[in-house]
């Protein structure tokens, strides 16, 4: 009989007695429904904390900064909707990427009872986790980090402190939009401020500082402070330039990675192979779909603005039962 190609990490099993089921002992105490996901991982929690971080120091820069001592209320006020949704949208998808069952099959499944539930056929060949102890799905992996198998796996990310995989790969894929997003919209208007206040109110601070006697006649005769307080920002220029590098830098590095990282989960959907499975070349045992279909499967039926929205739940239909290689 011809073996068939497999990933290297997989035990294959040909007969039900070699599955070995009283190896395999279900956990003592299953969850209750519906009960809330998360993973105990150090270094996630530590890089999903850093994310909001960082998220926050971009509002404390964009609002505190450029938009509230602008005198333009309307850029302001347009600007500060528009980076405020886009970060609210970053974060929420966030959260869900996060606290999402990423599609974990149960764990110590592999027990007597269930396989003589599978009824499996004579030369049938089933997959079997060894580390937990379950019978997995086609093309679900296991996580050392979750220590579950995940169906469709693509990576695990630290951070959202979880894996991407089947039910959380639309979150994934949102909040690197939406984190690409404020990072170019934060570049944008970094540029719009540097050159307003380099060209008028940072040259009269300049001015003042050195001590200026037409500069000093100027701004005691309107008895007013020099446009830098009032306009650009409510802290002294050099405090201000330092604020806007940083949320320069920490823009410009986040939008190239998010993007990249977008642009490779939408290929991904598309070709209907996750990171895994392009990483480790796996031969395709699956049937090949349009790449609409396969955005379908992953954002929900049919196409509508709940696609962009983190809160709605995309209906994949009814999940594929196990599958095996016959």
């Amino acid at each position: 009989m011809m073996l068939i190609p497999t990933h290297r990490f997989r035990d294959i099993e040909r007969k039900p007695e070699y599955l070995q089921p009283e190896k395999c002992v279900p956990p003592p105490h299953h969850g209750p429904v519906g009960t809330m996901w998360f993973i105990r991982d150090g270094c996630g929690i530590a890089c999903a904390i850093v994310t909001w971080l960082l998220v926050l120091y971009a509002e404390f820069v964009v609002l505190l900064v450029m938009l509230i001592p602008s005198r333009d209320y309307v850029y302001s006020v347009i600007n500060g909707i528009v980076f405020n949704l886009l970060a609210f949208l970053a974060l929420a998808s966030h959260c869900r990427a996060m606290l999402t069952d990423p599609g974990a099959v149960p764990k110590g499944n592999a027990t007597k009872e269930f396989i003589e539930s599978l009824q499996l056929k004579p030369g049938q060949v089933v997959y079997k986790c060894p580390k937990c102890c379950s019978i997995k799905p086609d093309r679900a992996h296991h996580c050392s980090v979750c220590k579950r198998c995940i169906r469709k796996m693509d990576h695990h990310c630290p951070w959202v402190n979880n894996c991407v995989g089947e039910n959380n790969q639309k979150y994934f894929v949102l909040f690197t939009m939406y984190i690409a997003l404020i990072s170019l919209h934060a570049l944008i208007m970094v540029g719009f401020h540097f050159l307003h206040c380099f060209e008028e109110d940072w040259t009269t601070y300049g001015l003042t500082r050195e001590g200026t006697a037409e500069a000093q006649i100027s701004l005691y005769e309107k008895k007013q402070p020099p446009k830098s307080s009032t306009e650009c920002s409510s802290f002294s220029p050099p405090t201000t330039v330092i604020l806007l590098i940083l949320l320069c830098f920490e823009g410009l590095l986040f939008l190239i990675f998010t993007s990249v990282m977008f642009g490779t989960q939408v290929h991904s959907i598309c070709t209907d192979e996750t990171g895994i499975e392009q990483l480790k070349k796996e031969e395709r045992r699956w049937a090949k779909k349009t790449k609409w279909m396969n955005m379908k499967a992953v954002f929900g039926h049919p196409f509508s603005l709940g696609w962009a929205s983190p809160f709605a739940t995309p209906d994949q239909g009814k999940a594929d039962p196990y599958q095996y290689v016959v």
